[in-house]
């Protein structure tokens, strides 16, 4: 009779048998077996950083692995076979590596300051019957970096030459090279679907060719070696383009008044840079003091401003004047002549009068006095009084005496 009674009571709470035989017995008795909480996941990480796998093993806890031995965490390195790590214990003789477990499901492997090298296949392993495992892989990235003893330095052509410039650069994945000219302009270079001669603003190859070289390309440019993985990195490479001394003068002629300052200038392209100066007509080198003062202005790499300005300008200092350019390749002057030019004087502010309008404005005036005291004349009387006054001199001069003597006499 008590014992119908005590399965009875069992059959009618269930829960708590299941949770009794849960206390009693291994959970590995009713096949909760080890599993993976998440995938390992790839990495990818610049050389010289720290790489971390991280492994996440439930149902790990007093599981029995093959011939019974306690169930735990390999690490492996796939491609090459060699196991790195078991439990805690890092087998390898790598310093680098380390191996941390949270007690409880998360086992980490830490390999700090990776190189190359360390790239491929990671293996997180248990030793369950079968074996479990999850893999992953470590890519590690290499900055770019330029490859100085194969790449270009400055370089000079003689206009109208040609010019190719080499940039080498290393890193993984495999940088690409990029031109640009670092004013910001254009690059001719040929297309690459095209034996012409483009204007680019970048240019991209190991390979840089310019043919036909003018000096306008003359200027520094840039190879930028960049894949992705920062910081992308550049170099610097100068392009000289050669060519002898060309002098433009905006004004061959110059006039200044006497006693006041002028200056004179010339424009000069020349590369190699050029030795500039000033002489007189005469060959005599001008000297900067306090009559000459000489200044140069530069415009671009290769273009140069001349400027002579000569003090309080006497006789003395009229006449002609060179601007002279020389270097390596050649020379090249040019001319300027000095001239004196006349003041003006100021108008008055009673405003002056030129003579002939004074003589004009009398003689009409004479003649609307004369009209007035004699009636008004005809077209013909008009014309032909016309003609009287411009017949000669002293005539005109005997009627203008005729007619202020009458224009005084209508005045009484």
């Amino acid at each position: 009779m008590h014992t119908p009674q005590t399965f009875s009571s069992i059959s009618t709470y269930p829960q708590l048998f299941y949770i009794l035989l849960l206390l009693l017995f291994n959970d590995a008795a009713f096949g909760f077996e080890p599993d993976f909480q998440y995938p390992l996941e790839n990495l990818t990480v610049p050389q010289g950083r720290d790489a971390i796998f991280t492994c996440v093993v439930n149902n790990l806890g007093g599981h029995r692995g093959i011939g019974l031995t306690p169930t735990g965490v390999a690490w492996i390195k796939a491609d090459t076979k060699a196991i790195l790590a078991i439990h805690e214990s890092v087998i390898t003789n790598n310093a680098r590596l380390s191996v941390t477990h949270n007690d409880f499901n998360t086992w980490t492997l830490n390999i700090r300051n990776v190189k190359r090298e360390d790239r491929g296949q990671y293996m997180c392993q248990v030793n369950t019957d079968p074996m479990k495992m999850q893999t992953a892989y470590l890519e590690v990235v290499i900055p770019p970096d330029i490859v100085y003893e194969e790449t270009s330095g400055d370089m000079m052509v003689p206009e109208g030459g040609s010019a190719k410039l080499v940039c080498k650069a290393r890193g993984y994945p495999p940088p690409k090279i990029i031109w640009r000219r670092e004013d910001g302009g254009t690059i001719l270079a040929r297309g690459n679907h095209s034996s012409k001669r483009e204007k680019l603003l970048a240019v991209e190859g190991e390979v840089l060719s310019l043919t036909k070289v003018t000096r306008s390309e003359m200027g520094a440019y840039l190879c930028i070696a960049a894949n992705g993985v920062p910081p992308s990195v550049s170099k610097r490479m100068m392009l000289h383009v050669h060519f002898h001394p060309l002098i433009q003068v905006p004004n061959q002629l110059v006039g200044a008044p006497v006693n006041t300052d002028v200056t004179l200038q010339c424009h000069v392209e020349a590369s190699p840079k050029a030795i500039n100066y000033w002489t007189r007509e005469s060959g005599e080198m001008i000297i900067s003091n306090d009559k000459y003062l000489m200044t140069e202005i530069n415009n671009s790499y290769y273009s140069v401003q001349m400027k002579l300005t000569i003090r309080r300008i006497q006789k003395s200092d009229l006449g002609g004047y060179k601007c002279i350019s020389k270097n390596s390749i050649g020379d090249a002057e040019g001319n300027i002549r000095l001239y004196e030019m006349e003041l003006q004087e100021k108008e008055d502010s009673s405003q002056e009068y030129d003579p002939l309008e004074i003589n004009e404005e009398t003689e009409n005036t004479e003649k609307r006095l004369y009209n007035d005291f004699q009636g008004s004349s005809t077209v013909e009387e008009e014309s032909h009084l016309g003609l009287n006054v411009t017949e000669s001199s002293s005539k005109t001069i005997v009627k203008n005496v005729y007619l202020l003597f009458l224009a005084l006499l209508f005045q009484f």
